[in-house]
C-alpha cells in the first residue's frame, strides 16, 4: 500500500502545479501577450510610401483648352494656335462594358499569399480585395490599403462598427452590442473616430471603396433595426452622419457601398434603409450557394435575380456582388462557376463580383479542387473582365443600361443549363475579423438567412 509521506505530498503539488501552467495559465498568458495576427507592427506610418509619390508624379490629368496664336508682340493673329497635347484622362474602373473580379481572403491585407495562390491558379490577378475592419481597433493605419493598392489592386474595406470579440453565441442576441447602438453614431460618440479616418483616407490620395455596416436589413449585426435597440429610420441616419463627416473632411475619393444580405423572409425592406443615390455610389449584396441548412442547388440567378429586381425599384446606381461563393458538397462547384459566368453578362449593371475565397464552416475556395479552377480560370478570360486598377483609376459610378446585350455570348462563358424547377434562391452571410474578411456562416434558427460565424473567423 502507497504511504502518504510529506515528500510524496510536494511532489504531487509541484506536478499539478505544472501541469496548471503548462496547460491554463501559460495558454492564457500567451494568448494576451501574442502579437495580434492581424496588424502590422510598428507605428502607423501618415507619409505616403515612395511608390506611390511615384505612381502619382505626374500631374493630374487635364483638359487643354485651344488657345489662340498671337504675334511677336503678343497681340492676337487671329489663327489658332496648335493645340496642346491634352493628357490622358483617368482610366474609369471598371471599363466601359466591362466588371472587375474580386476576392475576399481570411487575413486580408496582412497575408497576400492567398491572392497570389488564387491569381495563379485561376491565371488572373483580383481587382479588389476587400477585408474588414472593426470600430473596436480605434485606429487608422494606411498600410492595410498601401499594401493592396501597391499590387494593383482596389482595396474595398467592410468597415463594421461593433467589436467581434464580444458577439453573443446565441443566435438571437447576436446584434447586441448597447456601446455600438445607432443612436449613439448618430449623436456623434464616434465623431472622433469616424474624423480620423476621413482625414486618413483623404490623404491616400487614391480610390478606395468603403463598404460601411453591411447586411443591416438582417438582425445578425448591432447596426441592424432589427437589433440593439435600434429603431426604424435610424439606419439611414447614422449612414448619413458618417458619410457627412467624409465629405466635410473632403475625402472625395471613396466609393460608397451600400450592401445588403440578399432579400429574404423577415428581412428588413430595403427601400426603408436606402440613404439615397446622393449618399451612395454602388449597391453592393451578399448571397451563397450552398450555405449551410440551405444546401440545395440554386444557380447565380437565382440567387441574386430576385433582389436585384427589387433594388431597380428605387435606385439604378451600379451593383457589386460584394461576397458570393459556392459549396462543393454535391460536386456542383465547378457547375455553378461556369454558369455564373455565363449569366454575369445578361445583367450590364452588376460592374463587380468578388469571391470569398476561404474556409468558413465550408470551404467556399475556387483553389479547393482543379475542375473550380479551370472553371473559374475559362470564365475569367472573357475581354470583359481584363481591365485592371491602377491609383489614377476614376470607378465608375453610374450603372450601364440594364438591357442584355445583343451580342453572343463569350465562347468562355457557355450558356447555362436549365436550372431545377425545385431550385430556390438561397442566402448568403458574413462574419468578421478585426481587420481580416467577412464570411459565410450556417443557417440560423429564427429566419431563413444565415448566422455569421463567431468572431474569431472570417
Amino acid at each position: 500500500m502507497l504511504r502518504i509521506t510529506v515528500p510524496r505530498l510536494v511532489g504531487l503539488l509541484a506536478l499539478a502545479l505544472m501541469v496548471s501552467y503548462t496547460f491554463v495559465l501559460a495558454p492564457k498568458y500567451n494568448a494576451r501577450n501574442a502579437p495580434a495576427p492581424y496588424a502590422f507592427a510598428g507605428a502607423a506610418p501618415t507619409a505616403m510610401p515612395d511608390w506611390l509619390v511615384a505612381a502619382l508624379a505626374a500631374p493630374a490629368p487635364t483638359a487643354t483648352p485651344t488657345a489662340t496664336a498671337t504675334d511677336p508682340s503678343g497681340a492676337p493673329s487671329g489663327a489658332p494656335a496648335t493645340p496642346a497635347p491634352a493628357e490622358p484622362a483617368p482610366a474609369p474602373f471598371p471599363a466601359p462594358g466591362g466588371a472587375f473580379m474580386g476576392i475576399m481572403t481570411k487575413a486580408g491585407p496582412y497575408d497576400l499569399d492567398p491572392v497570389e495562390e488564387f491569381a495563379t491558379a485561376v491565371q488572373h490577378r483580383p481587382n479588389v480585395l476587400e477585408f474588414s475592419v472593426g470600430w473596436w481597433d480605434k485606429q487608422f493605419d494606411r498600410r492595410i490599403f498601401d499594401s493592396v493598392a501597391e499590387r494593383g489592386i482596389m482595396p474595398m474595406v467592410a468597415w463594421e462598427p461593433w467589436d467581434f470579440h464580444k458577439e453573443s453565441k446565441v443566435d438571437k442576441l447576436r446584434g447586441e452590442q448597447p456601446d455600438y447602438a445607432l443612436s449613439r453614431i448618430i449623436g456623434g460618440e464616434f465623431d472622433a473616430y469616424v474624423k480620423q479616418w476621413a482625414e486618413g483616407v483623404k490623404n491616400l490620395g487614391y480610390p478606395i471603396a468603403l463598404r460601411f455596416a453591411h447586411e443591416m436589413n438582417g438582425y445578425w449585426y448591432p447596426w441592424a433595426e432589427q437589433a440593439n435597440g435600434n429603431r426604424r429610420g435610424q439606419y439611414v441616419q447614422a449612414w448619413k452622419h458618417v458619410h457627412d463627416l467624409f465629405r466635410q473632411a473632403g475625402a472625395d475619393k471613396v466609393v460608397w457601398v451600400w450592401s445588403p444580405n440578399i432579400d429574404y423572409e423577415n428581412a428588413t425592406p430595403l427601400d426603408s434603409l436606402y440613404p439615397g443615390d446622393d449618399y451612395v455610389d454602388w449597391i453592393g449584396l451578399s448571397g451563397y450557394y450552398g450555405t449551410v441548412g440551405l444546401e440545395k442547388y440554386a444557380s447565380f440567378d437565382q440567387i441574386f435575380e430576385p433582389t436585384l429586381r427589387k433594388l431597380r425599384a428605387f435606385s439604378q446606381k451600379p451593383v457589386v456582388i460584394t461576397e458570393t461563393a459556392a459549396t462543393d458538397s454535391s460536386g456542383q462547384k465547378a457547375r455553378w462557376i461556369t454558369e455564373m459566368f455565363a449569366q454575369l453578362p445578361q445583367h450590364p449593371d452588376i460592374i463587380g463580383l468578388i469571391w470569398y475565397e476561404a474556409v468558413k464552416e465550408v470551404d467556399w475556395r475556387v483553389t479547393a479542387t482543379d475542375a473550380a479552377s479551370a472553371a473559374y480560370a475559362a470564365g475569367v478570360s472573357a475581354p470583359r473582365y481584363a481591365g485592371q486598377w491602377t491609383v489614377r483609376s476614376q470607378p465608375l459610378k453610374a450603372a450601364p443600361p440594364t438591357a442584355p446585350p445583343s451580342a453572343p455570348p463569350s465562347p468562355s462563358a457557355p450558356p447555362a443549363p436549365s436550372p431545377s424547377p425545385s431550385a430556390k434562391p438561397t442566402t448568403g452571410s458574413t462574419g468578421t475579423k478585426p481587420s481580416g474578411s467577412a464570411g459565410p456562416g450556417k443557417k440560423p434558427t429564427t429566419t431563413k438567412p444565415r448566422t455569421a460565424p463567431p468572431g474569431d473567423a472570417g
